[in-house]
Protein backbone atom coordinates (compact mmCIF):
# COMPACT_ATOMS: atom_id res chain seq x y z
CA UNK A 1 0.00 0.00 0.00
CA UNK A 2 1.35 3.43 -0.89
CA UNK A 3 0.43 6.52 1.09
CA UNK A 4 2.65 9.52 0.43
CA UNK A 5 0.74 11.81 2.79
CA UNK A 6 2.97 13.41 5.42
CA UNK A 7 2.12 13.16 9.10
CA UNK A 8 3.52 14.94 12.15
CA UNK A 9 6.42 13.36 14.02
CA UNK A 10 6.74 14.32 17.69
CA UNK A 11 9.05 13.81 20.63
CA UNK A 12 8.02 12.12 23.90
CA UNK A 13 6.46 15.45 25.04
CA UNK A 14 4.34 15.77 21.87
CA UNK A 15 6.50 18.57 20.51
CA UNK A 16 6.43 18.61 16.71
CA UNK A 17 9.86 17.80 15.27
CA UNK A 18 9.39 16.80 11.62
CA UNK A 19 7.05 15.60 8.89
CA UNK A 20 7.35 12.17 7.31
CA UNK A 21 5.43 9.94 4.90
CA UNK A 22 2.68 8.03 6.68
CA UNK A 23 3.56 4.51 5.55
CA UNK A 24 7.28 4.98 6.23
CA UNK A 25 6.39 6.06 9.76
CA UNK A 26 4.30 2.91 10.26
CA UNK A 27 7.07 0.69 8.91
CA UNK A 28 9.89 2.22 10.98
CA UNK A 29 8.32 2.55 14.45
CA UNK A 30 8.61 6.38 14.45
CA UNK A 31 6.76 8.37 17.13
CA UNK A 32 3.98 10.46 15.60
CA UNK A 33 0.81 12.32 16.57
CA UNK A 34 -2.62 10.70 16.38
CA UNK A 35 -6.23 11.55 17.18
CA UNK A 36 -8.94 9.22 18.54
CA UNK A 37 -12.61 10.08 19.04
CA UNK A 38 -15.14 8.62 21.46
CA UNK A 39 -18.82 9.36 20.84
CA UNK A 40 -21.64 8.64 23.31
CA UNK A 41 -25.38 8.95 22.74
CA UNK A 42 -28.15 10.01 25.13
CA UNK A 43 -28.49 6.39 26.34
CA UNK A 44 -24.76 6.45 27.27
CA UNK A 45 -23.97 3.93 24.55
CA UNK A 46 -20.62 4.24 22.80
CA UNK A 47 -20.30 4.39 19.01
CA UNK A 48 -17.95 1.75 17.61
CA UNK A 49 -16.83 1.21 14.06
CA UNK A 50 -15.65 -1.97 12.42
CA UNK A 51 -12.63 -0.98 10.35
CA UNK A 52 -12.88 -1.57 6.60
CA UNK A 53 -11.18 -4.56 5.03
CA UNK A 54 -8.81 -2.30 3.06
CA UNK A 55 -7.30 -0.63 6.16
CA UNK A 56 -3.50 -0.98 6.35
CA UNK A 57 -3.70 -2.48 9.84
CA UNK A 58 -6.42 -4.01 11.99
CA UNK A 59 -8.93 -4.58 9.15
CA UNK A 60 -12.36 -5.76 10.28
CA UNK A 61 -11.52 -5.08 13.93
CA UNK A 62 -13.81 -3.00 16.14
CA UNK A 63 -12.55 0.34 17.39
CA UNK A 64 -13.64 3.77 18.60
CA UNK A 65 -15.81 6.03 16.43
CA UNK A 66 -12.83 7.23 14.40
CA UNK A 67 -9.14 8.01 14.47
CA UNK A 68 -6.61 9.84 12.31
CA UNK A 69 -3.32 11.66 12.08
CA UNK A 70 -3.34 15.47 11.96
CA UNK A 71 -2.09 16.86 8.67
CA UNK A 72 0.78 19.36 8.62
CA UNK A 73 -0.41 22.74 10.03
CA UNK A 74 -3.76 21.22 11.14
CA UNK A 75 -4.80 21.52 14.78
CA UNK A 76 -5.70 18.39 16.70
CA UNK A 77 -9.28 19.58 17.04
CA UNK A 78 -9.59 20.38 13.32
CA UNK A 79 -8.18 16.93 12.49
CA UNK A 80 -10.74 15.29 14.78
CA UNK A 81 -13.64 17.15 13.14
CA UNK A 82 -12.32 16.42 9.64
CA UNK A 83 -11.99 12.72 10.26
CA UNK A 84 -15.34 12.34 12.01
CA UNK A 85 -16.98 13.82 8.91
CA UNK A 86 -14.88 11.71 6.51
CA UNK A 87 -15.45 8.40 8.28
CA UNK A 88 -18.90 8.66 9.85
CA UNK A 89 -20.47 11.54 7.90
CA UNK A 90 -21.48 13.65 10.88
CA UNK A 91 -19.89 16.26 13.09
CA UNK A 92 -20.44 17.38 16.67
CA UNK A 93 -18.69 19.39 19.33
CA UNK A 94 -15.57 17.67 20.67
CA UNK A 95 -13.45 18.07 23.80
CA UNK A 96 -10.02 16.58 24.41
CA UNK A 97 -10.15 14.41 27.55
CA UNK A 98 -6.67 12.87 27.75
CA UNK A 99 -3.48 11.96 25.88
CA UNK A 100 -1.31 8.87 25.97
CA UNK A 101 1.59 7.17 24.19
CA UNK A 102 1.33 3.60 22.94
CA UNK A 103 3.14 1.08 20.76
CA UNK A 104 1.88 -1.90 18.79
CA UNK A 105 3.25 -4.20 16.12
CA UNK A 106 0.94 -5.99 13.70
CA UNK A 107 1.11 -9.26 11.78
CA UNK A 108 1.82 -7.39 8.53
CA UNK A 109 5.01 -5.85 10.06
CA UNK A 110 3.46 -2.41 10.36
CA UNK A 111 3.73 -0.61 13.67
CA UNK A 112 2.11 2.07 15.76
CA UNK A 113 4.18 4.40 17.90
CA UNK A 114 1.71 7.15 18.64
CA UNK A 115 1.17 10.07 20.94
CA UNK A 116 -2.62 9.94 20.86
CA UNK A 117 -5.02 12.79 21.72
CA UNK A 118 -8.42 11.43 22.73
CA UNK A 119 -11.58 13.49 22.17
CA UNK A 120 -15.10 12.86 23.49
CA UNK A 121 -18.56 14.23 22.92
CA UNK A 122 -22.22 13.29 22.65
CA UNK A 123 -24.26 12.75 19.51
CA UNK A 124 -27.78 11.47 18.90
CA UNK A 125 -28.23 11.82 15.16
CA UNK A 126 -27.79 9.48 12.24
CA UNK A 127 -24.55 7.71 11.36
CA UNK A 128 -23.55 6.80 7.82
CA UNK A 129 -20.13 5.14 7.80
CA UNK A 130 -17.94 5.75 4.77
CA UNK A 131 -17.46 2.25 3.31
CA UNK A 132 -13.83 3.04 2.44
CA UNK A 133 -13.15 3.56 6.15
CA UNK A 134 -15.65 1.48 8.12
CA UNK A 135 -17.35 -1.80 7.31
CA UNK A 136 -20.02 -1.39 10.00
CA UNK A 137 -20.90 0.47 13.18
CA UNK A 138 -22.84 -0.15 16.38
CA UNK A 139 -23.85 1.52 19.61
CA UNK A 140 -22.98 -0.48 22.72
CA UNK A 141 -23.41 -0.12 26.49
CA UNK A 142 -20.24 0.23 28.56
CA UNK A 143 -20.89 -2.94 30.60
CA UNK A 144 -21.70 -4.96 27.48
CA UNK A 145 -18.51 -3.68 25.83
CA UNK A 146 -16.38 -4.60 28.86
CA UNK A 147 -17.80 -8.15 28.84
CA UNK A 148 -17.26 -8.56 25.10
CA UNK A 149 -13.66 -7.35 25.27
CA UNK A 150 -12.94 -9.95 27.98
CA UNK A 151 -14.59 -12.66 25.86
CA UNK A 152 -13.43 -11.54 22.39
CA UNK A 153 -10.35 -9.38 22.95
CA UNK A 154 -8.88 -10.20 19.54
CA UNK A 155 -11.65 -8.43 17.60
CA UNK A 156 -10.81 -5.02 19.11
CA UNK A 157 -7.89 -2.80 18.07
CA UNK A 158 -5.00 -2.53 20.56
CA UNK A 159 -5.33 1.26 20.72
CA UNK A 160 -9.05 1.08 21.50
CA UNK A 161 -8.51 -1.32 24.42
CA UNK A 162 -5.97 1.09 25.93
CA UNK A 163 -8.29 4.06 25.39
CA UNK A 164 -11.15 2.24 27.11
CA UNK A 165 -9.00 1.27 30.07
CA UNK A 166 -8.05 4.92 30.59
CA UNK A 167 -11.57 6.20 29.91
CA UNK A 168 -13.23 3.74 32.30
CA UNK A 169 -10.81 4.83 35.03
CA UNK A 170 -12.18 8.37 34.59
CA UNK A 171 -15.79 7.24 35.24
Amino acid sequence: MSDKREIVLVDENDKEIWLWEKMDVHQKWILHRAISILILNQKWEMLLQQRALNKYHCPWMWSNATCTHPLPNESNLDAAHRRLQEEMWFDTELKEIFQFHYNAQFDNWLTENEYDHVFLWYYNGGVLPNSEEANDYKWIWKEELKKDIKKNSGIYTPRFKIILEKYFQMD
